[in-house]
């Protein structure tokens, strides 16, 4: 798969040059990840008539609202793509490889990252949903260095006692183990990682992990904070 990463590879050990004193732990480099945005949803809370409609192509601050996921983790990871089940047409048009569920019936962000898994050739894989337009630019790096100090399999975002595991670095060796807990029809996240091993990132913010599901966050977000 083409790199869509325009910043260069930090080593391990090394600054990261878009986040200067922040280092690669030992064991992970931003060219072991492969970023993906999740938006294989069906996004009903967003559309009037409850039939969904495709959330990261919805508007929001002049430009479709997942380009703004794009562009906050583009930076970040070696190489990134698009997780979508519909309108392959206009995904493509972000210039970025774009695959589908291989689970049918629109299973959720699990079945994405199990898409994930499956399309990715790097030793992880770090999941953004596309209605998370505000997330921060340490993001991966901080997961990534608490997955190497911990040795987890897992690292996932946690902001009070609140987690986020959308927001997710996991290891791409656990496909298979993913594959059997959907195929017993499980669908939550925290549930299929709470065996493994995994690190959770505490961030400050959690503004930062929001996610716009419906017209009106959309339009109180527009102008409103967070930037």
């Amino acid at each position: 798969m083409a790199s869509s990463a325009e910043a260069p590879l930090s080593a391990p050990g090394m600054p990261d040059p878009n986040r200067p004193g922040i280092a690669w732990p030992a064991a992970i480099a931003r060219a072991d990840i492969t970023g993906i945005v999740l938006a294989g949803g069906l996004g009903r809370r967003m559309s009037a008539d409850g039939q969904g409609v495709d959330k990261g192509l919805q508007r929001f601050r002049g430009i479709p609202m997942a380009a703004h996921a794009i562009e906050r983790l583009r930076p970040q990871v070696a190489q990134l793509a698009i997780n979508a089940n519909r309108h392959a047409d206009r995904w493509a048009t972000f210039g970025l490889p774009v695959f589908s569920d291989r689970i049918a019936d629109f299973a959720g962000p699990l079945a994405g990252l199990h898409a994930a898994m499956d399309f990715a050739t790097t030793p992880w894989v770090m999941t953004v949903p596309c209605d998370s337009p505000f997330f921060p630019a340490d993001l991966v790096i901080r997961l990534a260095q608490a997955a190497a100090d911990a040795d987890a399999q897992v690292a996932v975002v946690r902001t009070g006692e609140q987690p986020h595991p959308v927001f997710a670095l996991v290891q791409r060796s656990l496909e298979p183990n993913l594959a059997a807990f959907l195929a017993s029809g499980r669908r939550r996240i925290d549930a299929w990682y709470a065996p493994l091993r995994v690190a959770q990132v505490d961030f400050l913010d959690a503004q930062a992990f929001v996610n716009l599901n419906t017209a009106e966050e959309l339009r109180q977000f527009e102008t409103g904070h967070p930037e």
